[in-house]
């Protein structure tokens, strides 16, 4: 079977997020396994791509409010589009309905195949952060549905995330293909994990909390940090590693240091090493992550795959098929609740052991299994109904 894909995204690597995550697992695989791969993206200062498929740069701005993304501002670029025009593919992929979501709709059209479009995030939440306005924020995410309406078809990262674009006036069909994880168990993760413990100063038997993920208040950092001074409070003995970059990075310094707890805390910055980040998720006692703002977290996949419990708010759609203390736990949207639940949690280390255990049974999936029983077979539906309806 030979198949060619070009997926387009606003963000890919060296700005590592959930999307610029799917998009680079969509592409390798297919080169891989299937035929012909392409990504397209905004352009990253100084920075060589070293992927087994061609990455295809268009001309960027920074970002002031949303470091360290890029604006793409090469929607028409001469350049891009001699490279595009040479290409002959099978089925275009949108991952952001933005700049190089636009791009894509223009080359699916220029080429007659068909558009398939994931819609990933709480993009109104987005808005709202940047504008503070209740009624610019509707009139973009209007906009970001007509852009999914253009599509011939529609995806969504879970049952959740679904129902969230369909409540921003959505009208089409919404299939669901879940995020899967890159993490391969290195047979020797033992000695990777001796080495993060010396690197970072870390105790054989300490308790460690990990978050990974943008440096922003949309990720609930701030309450992470708030239940910290809680538990520090509690007689809690415990180190909280942070590994991420973000614009809200020196606040969030300021505030561990404000409540006391600057001698518990490591912000280990951006990790781009596979095996060094993988040593870390399995140092982790257990993973905290209370962002309401993500849909299907790639991260607390990553930490079930080497057999780390995640802690998640209850209700979010991060907390979709997460079972309370049997392959993850939930709390309350508080401070309060979720330093109560760590100490719950942290009293029988056995039983938070087996929970990461049934996370990596339940929760983790690969992305090369992803692809090829759900993207694949999709893609290959979509361009079929597409012959047929011309």
């Amino acid at each position: 079977m030979k198949l060619d894909v070009i997926q387009f995204n606003e963000s890919f690597p060296p700005l590592v997020d959930g999307v610029a995550n799917v998009t680079r697992n969509y592409a390798h695989w297919i080169k891989k396994k299937y035929g012909r791969s392409y990504v397209v993206t905004p352009e990253y200062p100084a920075y060589v791509d070293d992927e087994i498929f061609p990455v295809l740069r268009y001309p960027s701005l920074p970002l002031a409010l949303r470091k360290p993304y890029r604006l793409g501002v090469g929607q028409h670029n001469p350049k891009l589009w001699k490279k595009l025009s040479s290409l002959n593919v099978d089925i275009v992929h949108a991952q952001s309905p933005f700049s190089s979501g636009n791009i894509a709709l223009r080359f699916a059209r220029k080429k007659e195949v068909p558009l398939v479009a994931t819609f990933h995030s709480k993009f109104y939440d987005d808005f709202k952060e940047a504008t503070r306005s209740d009624v610019i924020s509707w009139l973009m995410t209007h906009l970001v549905v007509d852009f999914f309406s253009y599509a011939d078809a529609v995806w969504a990262v879970n049952e959740s995330t679904r129902e969230t674009l369909i409540s921003y006036g959505y009208k089409g069909q919404v299939d669901v293909v879940p995020n899967g994880a890159d993490f391969d168990v290195p047979i020797n993760l033992d000695s990777l994990v001796q080495s993060t413990n010396n690197k970072y100063g870390l105790p054989e038997n300490a308790l460690v909390f990990l978050f990974v993920g943008q440096m922003v208040k949309q990720k609930n950092i701030p309450m992470i940090i708030d239940s910290l001074g809680l538990l520090k409070k509690a007689g809690c003995q415990f180190t909280m590693l942070f590994v991420g970059e973000g614009k809200s990075l020196e606040d969030f310094k300021v505030r561990v240091k404000k409540l006391g707890v600057d001698q518990n805390v490591q912000f280990l910055g951006k990790i781009l090493d596979r095996d060094s980040l993988k040593s870390i998720f399995a140092r982790a006692d257990l993973f905290i992550f209370p962002s309401i703002y993500d849909n299907a977290p790639i991260v607390t996949r990553e930490a079930a795959a080497v057999g780390t419990a995640s802690l998640i708010v209850k209700g979010s759609n991060a907390a979709e098929g997460v079972v309370h203390g049997e392959n993850g736990y939930l709390c309350e949207n508080s401070a309060e609740s979720l330093s109560q639940a760590i100490l719950k949690i942290v009293a029988n280390r056995e039983d938070m052991k087996n929970a990461g255990l049934n996370a990596q049974k339940t929760i983790f999936r690969s992305w090369e299994s992803i692809v090829d029983d759900v993207v694949v077979p999709k893609y290959l539906e979509i361009i079929e109904k597409y012959k047929n309806n011309r």
